[in-house]
């Protein structure tokens, strides 16, 4: 049984997932992308295929060191991909909304998706029944929403996330956390209404790192997944072999 690790280097966190077979095994976080972290999670799991997703400029020597020691691929816009992308610019996407649309498109195929990831920033990505990745939006992830109130205020302070807050805030901290969570589940559960509109039923797909936290708050149906964009990369990973 071949082992695949997919690796995912975002804004906040670089991760790795080990699939063995097509069985998800365990998510590693690393320290960093140097050459000697790289090398070491190699020689631990020795994966026959690696992926790479970096919305970074990581340390050029990554891929150096995955094609070394595995058969590499770097997720780009020239990515063979189980979907099309009709949209004026498809090099400017994310690699991360690209894996997120793979992972929708193998579990849901040939239907409407909204994939929906909570990170630094939600993307909002919608694939229809022809598998074609239409686009979406953008906006402020929880973290950026609490920074955001301390940075651009003279008096507010930064908080961090605590998941016990009232909907009705009883002082300055419980008001900052009320607001950036009700806020942005009742901005995804209004994007979500708006796309009901125009496409009828679809399937609604979450992940991210909060989505536990995030998941009760809606009122939509969802399928919750906080590890869909790896899945998505494997599922890449294989298409491209």
């Amino acid at each position: 049984m071949s082992i695949t690790i997919c690796f995912d280097f975002g804004n906040t966190r670089y991760k790795a997932a080990v699939f063995h077979g097509d069985q998800l095994q365990e998510i590693v976080v690393l320290v960093d992308d140097s050459h000697d972290t790289i090398k070491e999670l190699l020689q631990q799991f020795k994966p026959s295929y690696t992926i790479l997703s970096s919305v970074v400029n990581h340390q050029p020597t990554v891929e150096d060191v995955l094609k070394e020691h595995s058969h590499f691929h770097k997720l780009s816009h020239h990515t063979q991909l189980p979907f099309t992308t009709p949209v004026g610019k498809p090099e400017t996407i994310g690699a991360d909304r690209l894996a997120l649309c793979a992972a929708a498109t193998y579990l849901f195929p040939n239907s409407n998706n909204l994939a929906i990831a909570l990170g630094t920033c939600i993307t909002y990505n919608f694939i229809n029944v022809k598998n074609q990745f239409l686009g979406g939006s953008i906006s402020p992830g929880l973290q950026m929403r609490l920074q955001s109130m301390h940075a651009l205020t003279a008096k507010l302070p930064l908080v961090n996330m605590e998941w016990n807050f009232p909907l009705i805030g009883y002082d300055t901290k419980t008001n900052l956390l009320s607001g950036a969570a009700w806020g942005m589940a009742k901005e995804i559960d209004g994007i979500i209404d708006a796309y009901r509109e125009k496409f009828g039923n679809f399937n609604v797909l979450l992940t991210g790192g909060d989505t536990p936290h995030f998941a009760p708050l809606l009122k939509n149906q969802i399928f919750a997944d906080p590890q869909l964009i790896f899945k998505g990369l494997y599922a890449i990973s294989v298409y491209n072999r």
